[in-house]
């Protein structure tokens, strides 16, 4: 069983990956490979002179890997409540988690089916978004939302940052008290 199963591995679902797994938490990404970071160019991005889309989401993917996070390609069809969790269907396998991040970007067709609640979106070309707490919980316990399909605003260094924090709360929730992670300079 999974800590945390992120759906979508853009910037806000591999922020969130790079916490829960750098904090120790079993963490699986599961990608579709179809987030709209694939197609940007960014210059407005604090501390990153500029970056191509696809090389953003590459070295997210890879940071969240090397403290531990599993990602795999595939489509998640449904969740549903578990014993102790989750079930995430994917179009072909299944997982178990505690805790479940929608991460998906514009699309929220999987958030309707699973029955979360939904309201209009505020972003130019977002139709919908999932209603969430500000700390990035849904309508149902246990299933957290980050990035554009939480409301924020579509720029990826929003969205990443609304995943750590998603993450962050997670994490504390998980471990009974509040999480911090700050490294320090190495001399």
């Amino acid at each position: 069983m999974f800590d945390v199963v992120i759906i979508g591995a853009g910037p806000s679902g591999a922020s969130a990956a790079l916490f829960t797994a750098k904090a120790g938490k079993k963490t699986l990404v599961i990608d579709n490979d179809k987030s709209v970071t694939k197609r940007a160019w960014m210059e407005n991005h604090y501390g990153v002179m500029e970056i191509s889309g696809p090389d953003m989401i590459e070295i997210g993917k890879n940071q969240a890997e090397k403290f531990g996070a599993e990602i795999i390609q595939d489509t998640v069809v449904n969740v549903v409540k578990a014993e102790s969790g989750f079930v995430v269907e994917a179009e072909n396998q299944k997982f178990e988690g505690k805790h479940v991040i929608f991460a998906t970007g514009m699309l929220a067709d999987l958030a309707e089916k699973v029955g979360l609640n939904t309201v209009p979106g505020t972003e130019p070309r977002v139709k919908t978004i999932i209603a969430v707490d500000t700390a990035g919980k849904t309508s149902i316990d246990g299933i957290w939302a980050a990035g554009t399909i939480a409301g924020v605003s579509m720029h990826t260094i929003i969205t990443a940052g609304d995943g750590a924090k998603v993450a962050i709360n997670i994490i504390s929730e998980l471990n009974g008290e509040r999480y911090v992670d700050h490294d320090i300079l190495k001399a």
